[in-house]
């Protein structure tokens, strides 16, 4: 039995299918949406967005998932506290039968789109037990590729137009090394240390050696220079050496010096170097102010260590300040920087889960869609109730306002005034004018039938959506340290029903 088949889930989501089965409700449709209540807070600096990933994976792992005959076995072995069987024969040939998730339709923000708290990420439509069923396995790959992709987005601002490299992977929790990788590369890193994961993804893999190299040879009786030359001699058009083996200035460096002079002897152009501890800021404005010396301006200068979207931040702020009290042009040297990010982004340092929710919102009753509520003591976990629409509203310099959660059935035009109300506050809201705004529909159908509407996308496609969607971002959203609070937003009639049904259900 595959464990990452249809029986990866909570035990939870049987029992409660077994209930609907019996009461008859197994095939009732119902509408649920999943969402998350909090972008990332970090501690010492917060997220205003995230960047939605994961959902590639999700439906194809639905076009596959089956209860088979191992699957159904697996549950007829499981017993109840009496010694009698947990699930029902009746509950298990109806499982079987049914097989997987062919009557469910999803519609979802397209992956790699910026994603904010309370809007639905997907909608899920059909029948009640399967769309029951769904709910751990669609959250447990959304929530972790939507906080890795996050995070990586965060040090793709930080780092501006250079390259960075994910080097995580044996920091990740074991298979989400693959989910976290593929994040990493949506949210905006370049390349990835990981072999067979950037081949899948239709990516070269990037690396340049560890320190276990020179310490080989030096316990060997052989030097770092003569480490280095042999690295240089089998990669010579790929040669980029790890300096702080022994000491980066005194000795790592003026070591890849020679052997870069060697090489350009040869006819190959050295790659660069690499630091991993230290000073990072001040020994890259070293390493490239002798390296200038030696003629190698354009050698690149890798920066790795800990690194995270506010220490690259910091790094770039002090190379600004410090380098020209060296004579080393700090813009220059921003453009030669590489930063390799590997534990910091692939486990979402700072804030472990995302907390993504799956909520029933709607249930079919004679014909119409009931909506369903939940409260709370807590005003940000009140459900938005009801089959919804989701809009993006932009204003008039095309830059994201505000995302609307609309009623299904109502007409949201550019045409006419257009009231935004506060989730939660009755005093809180704002009316845009026709002709200060323009308005995009954001959830499209991704699955039907069995079977997804489209196939895989490349990396590189959603990352420029990433890329698309960040720039029309306020500025103050985009802030790495206390950013603006983007606004979400309820049409007058949402607001509403949600205001009768919680008084419905208080009173």
């Amino acid at each position: 039995m595959d464990p990452f088949g249809i029986l990866y889930t909570d035990l939870y989501q049987l029992t409660m299918g077994q209930v609907y089965f019996r009461l008859g409700l197994h095939e009732r449709p119902a509408l649920f949406e999943a969402f998350y209540r909090k972008n990332p807070d970090y501690g010492a600096h917060q997220a205003g967005y995230t960047v939605f990933a994961g959902l590639d994976p999700l439906l194809s792992w639905m076009e596959e998932a089956r209860f088979g005959e191992e699957e159904i076995e697996a549950l007829r072995a499981l017993k109840s506290r009496s010694g009698k069987p947990l699930f029902a024969e009746d509950y298990l040939a109806y499982l079987r039968a049914m097989g997987g998730f062919s009557g469910l339709t999803l519609r979802a923000l397209p992956e790699g789109r910026v994603a904010h708290p309370q809007v639905p990420l997907i909608s899920v439509e059909g029948p009640l037990l399967q769309a029951q069923l769904l709910e751990t396995a669609l959250l447990n790959r959304i929530n972790h590729e939507t906080l890795i992709a996050t995070k990586a987005s965060r040090v793709r601002e930080a780092a501006g137009e250079a390259v960075v490299l994910e080097f995580g992977l044996r920091r990740a929790p074991g298979k989400g090394g693959e989910g976290a990788t593929r994040a990493s590369l949506i949210g905006g890193a370049d390349r990835s240390s990981a072999v067979s994961l950037s081949h899948l993804l239709g990516l070269p893999s990037s690396g340049t050696h560890a320190h276990s190299l020179v310490q080989a040879f030096m316990a060997l009786g052989h030097s770092e220079e003569e480490a280095f030359l042999a690295f240089a001699e089998v990669f010579p058009d790929d040669t980029i050496l790890l300096l702080d083996t022994v000491d980066t200035l005194h000795s790592g460096l003026p070591h890849a010096i020679r052997v870069f002079e060697r090489l350009r002897k040869k006819g190959h152009r050295p790659v660069g170097v690499r630091i991993d501890s230290g000073d990072l800021a001040y020994l890259a404005i070293q390493v490239a102010k002798e390296l200038d010396k030696a003629g190698f301006p354009e050698a690149l200068i890798v920066l790795s260590g800990d690194l995270d979207e506010l220490v690259i931040w910091q790094i770039k702020s002090q190379i600004l300040e410090e380098a020209p009290r060296y004579g080393v042009e700090p813009e220059g040297l921003l453009k030669r920087l590489v930063y390799g990010v590997g534990t910091r982004m692939v486990a979402s340092w700072g804030y472990p889960a995302l907390g993504g929710v799956y909520k029933l919102v709607a249930i079919r009753e004679n014909g119409a869609w009931a909506p369903a509520i939940k409260i709370s003591d807590s005003l940000e976990k009140v459900l938005n109730p009801g089959h919804k629409r989701v809009y993006r509203v932009y204003d008039e310099r095309g830059l994201a306002t505000a995302d609307l959660l609309a009623l299904a059935e109502e007409e949201v035009r550019e045409d006419r005034p257009l009231t935004l109300r506060h989730p939660t506050d009755p005093t809180k809201r704002r009316t845009l004018s026709p002709g200060t705004f323009t308005l995009e529909p954001l959830l499209v159908e991704t699955f039907r039938e069995g079977k997804r509407l489209f196939p895989p996308l490349p990396i590189k496609e959603l990352r420029a959506r990433r890329d698309r969607d960040v720039a029309r971002l306020d500025p103050g959203v985009r802030r790495l340290v206390n950013p603006h609070i983007y606004h979400v937003s309820l049409t007058e009639r949402l607001f509403a029903l949600k205001e009768a049904l919680v008084r419905k259900l208080e009173g």
